[in-house]
């Protein structure tokens, strides 16, 4: 247990700083990739496309139609669920044996392994460069640019957003993507090594793929989201509170009692039980406004609004939520080797 634990220390000191330096190169293939490209080859198999769906209602009366759409939705719920646990399932396995392999052969190889799996499930470098992609554009008064730039890193809809609600679509993006992509996985990596984060960015990917509320994702897509869900229940909390900590230590840029308040009052102002949580403290941090009605697919979709609108908000709060972001990651990543270092000394 010592040494594993020894192991584990080495191998997380070398993680952040990789993710800092590195970031995640485009010539270099992801995890994530084979991830989604699993998913949709499990898709593929096990459910079928809208216009065959459509042509197998075809013919039948309303009432047929209405009992063929409810077991349709059961079936799909199912086969939504299958893959889910095929997706987990392969995804640990293989994570596993690679580790397995790489320690059987060498300790060295399997922190060198270790590390390298864990500088990929995290993802504080490469939020933040995108996200500056945005504010270069916008320093640039290239709204189409800033356009582009933005919807690489969200979801809603980009065309018609101005400057304001580019630059809010990106700050929403840093504050929740710091418990998503950062912190989360930065857990897992604790608790479960890198098969545990692994498992983690797998069942973010399904979310991210197939967990979306639409006509044909809604049934197929449940056990995603919900998964999704309850797994980031504890991650997003605990971001929240360490990105409070870390208002506190940054002084003269964010008001902690403020981000404290906000967090208290508009912390479930969202759909999802997760996501307003550290949008909740940016909010408060930075003295804005997020939130609020958005078009998604080219619908229209009402949103909370989160904190209170105290200053317009400006091309400059994107750095300052990626500063905030660093903070958190580093406070995180410090009470975890200190945890690991007190283990060490106890065993």
């Amino acid at each position: 247990m010592r040494t594993l634990c020894l192991h584990a220390i080495i191998a997380w000191i070398l993680v952040l700083p990789m993710d800092l330096l590195l970031g995640d190169p485009h010539w270099l293939w992801h995890p994530v990739r084979g991830m989604g490209k699993l998913v949709q080859i499990l898709e593929g198999r096990l459910y079928p496309r809208e216009e065959e769906r459509s042509s197998e209602s075809s013919g039948k009366t309303q009432a047929e139609q209405r009992d063929w759409l409810i077991r349709q939705g059961r079936s799909a719920r199912l086969r939504g669920g299958i893959l889910v646990l095929l997706v987990v399932l392969v995804t640990a396995a293989l994570t596993g044996g690679l580790l397995e392999l790489a320690f059987h052969l060498h300790w060295a190889f399997g922190v060198a392994l270790w590390s390298i799996m864990g500088w990929q499930a995290i993802a504080a470098r490469s939020l933040a460069t995108e996200s500056m992609k945005v504010y270069d554009a916008l320093k640039k008064h290239d709204i189409l640019a800033a356009r582009r730039a933005v919807s690489m890193i969200v979801g809603r809809d980009t065309d018609s957003l101005d400057e304001a609600g580019i630059c809010r679509a990106t700050v929403e993006t840093v504050a929740e993507n710091s418990s998503d992509g950062v912190i989360a996985p930065l857990c897992c990596l604790w608790l479960g090594g890198p098969v545990l984060a692994f498992v983690y960015k797998a069942i973010n990917t399904m979310d991210s793929m197939i967990g979306y509320r639409n006509d044909r994702y809604r049934d197929f897509g449940t056990a995603a989201a919900r998964l999704d869900d309850l797994v980031n229940f504890p991650f997003s909390r605990l971001s929240a509170l360490s990105m409070i900590a870390a208002v506190f230590i940054w002084r003269g840029r964010g008001d902690g009692s403020r981000a404290l308040g906000i967090f208290r009052r508009d912390r479930f102002c969202h759909k999802s039980p997760n996501s307003a949580q550290t949008e909740s403290v940016m909010a408060g941090a930075l003295g804005l406004q997020l939130g609020g009605d958005a078009s998604y697919f080219g619908k229209p979709v009402h949103k909370s609004t989160i904190g209170d609108p105290l200053r317009e908000i400006e091309a400059e709060d994107i750095p300052r939520a990626c500063h905030l972001m660093y903070l958190t990651t580093g406070i995180v990543w410090g009470l975890g080797l200190m945890v690991l270092l007190l283990l060490v000394v106890l065993l």
